[in-house]
């Protein structure tokens, strides 16, 4: 089984930072994409930033300059440095990641990290 295990949400005053982590584990062959994606209440789940294997980041509008997307191959694990919160940053996170493994190829979520912007 494939999972994806998030964490490095919380409370954080608007200007903080916070980190993100996902960990994708299990009988895995390669990983062809990680990214982030966020979601509020009422509203669609929209892409933050993602990363493919050799490709080119794709960051939103709203957080280029302030996110930064990273990976680490090695431990199939991607990060989301996330510097100068705003309110409007308030949401769940979640990793996703384009996997191949003994399962064939799937595209996998992780459950999800809150993350709150407020003072």
């Amino acid at each position: 089984q494939v999972q994806l295990v998030e964490s490095g949400g919380g409370l954080v005053q608007p200007g903080g930072s916070l980190r993100l982590s996902c960990a994708a584990s299990g009988s895995i062959f390669s990983i062809n994409y990680m990214g982030w994606y966020r979601q509020t209440p009422g509203k669609e789940r929209e892409l933050v930033a993602t990363l493919p294997s050799g490709g080119t980041r794709n960051i939103a509008d709203s957080v280029k300059g302030r996110f930064t997307i990273s990976r680490n191959n090695a431990n199939n694990a991607v990060f989301l440095q996330m510097n100068s919160l705003r309110p409007e940053d308030t949401a769940v996170y979640y990793c996703n990641a384009g996997i191949r493994s003994t399962y064939g190829f799937g595209d996998y979520w992780g459950q999800g990290t809150q993350v709150t912007v407020s003072s």
